[in-house]
């Protein structure tokens, strides 16, 4: 998407206030997996509707109170791990099992 500016470059108020209600209203629509494991780490991965995937940063891992921003809802530990490009309104998030 040329010209795309994700929600955390954004700084005209207006365009901030359209993305924040955009937020709102797209929040119930994300979707959770259920969590799978290897050795080490629990992992799971989350589905944005593709209207708000145009708030997501295209060249960077988010950190925690980013992609709380965003609407995403899960419990403590979790990271943001991987881009996986042919597909960016799914994110990758895993944790240590010992969390």
């Amino acid at each position: 998407m040329p010209g795309r500016t994700d929600f955390f470059s954004i700084v005209d108020p207006h365009q901030r206030d359209l993305a924040l209600q955009t937020i709102a209203k797209l929040q119930s629509k994300i979707l959770y997996s259920e969590k799978y494991y290897d050795a080490e780490n629990e992992y799971r991965h989350v589905i944005l509707p593709k209207d708000l995937v145009r708030l997501v940063p295209r060249h960077r891992l988010m950190e925690e109170a980013e992609w709380r921003q965003l609407g995403v809802q899960q419990s403590l530990g979790w990271v943001h791990y991987l881009i996986h490009r042919p597909e960016p309104h799914i994110l990758l998030y895993r944790r240590p099992k010992t969390c």
